[in-house]
């Protein structure tokens, strides 16, 4: 089971989503409060098992509605994800992956943790 590790900065309040093997598989904006936070982390838990995967990286993509995973590549040619909830927002964003099948497999992971990983603060 993943988990929401809550980190606070000068800026306010982020997370990131944490894969049972330590590693960072998705992060959020940064809230200027904990119940803004609060809210994200539980928009992710309900949108990412739902969302649907959009793939931008091939001409002609099918558009989907949201919820969904927009899956691109970004200036440094590396594959990323975010994912948007039911409103269009970016709620969680990924890191850069050098393959596609790393992205996809980030984006499960995501839909796996999400929706029952408990939330820790850092």
């Amino acid at each position: 089971m993943g988990k929401f590790l809550v980190k606070e900065s000068k800026a306010g309040l982020r997370f990131n989503l944490v894969a049972n093997n330590g590693e960072v598989i998705a992060a959020s904006q940064v809230y200027k409060s904990a119940s803004g936070c609060k809210n994200g982390i539980a928009s992710v838990a309900k949108n990412a098992p739902v969302a649907a995967i959009e793939d931008q990286t091939v001409e002609g993509f099918k558009v989907e509605k949201n919820p969904k995973f927009e899956v691109y590549t970004d200036k440094a040619g590396e594959f990323r994800f975010r994912l948007k909830a039911t409103n269009g927002q970016i709620i969680a964003v990924s890191e850069g992956y050098k393959a596609m099948k790393s992205c996809l497999n980030g984006i499960a992971s995501v839909k796996k943790n999400a929706a029952d990983a408990k939330i820790v603060k850092e």
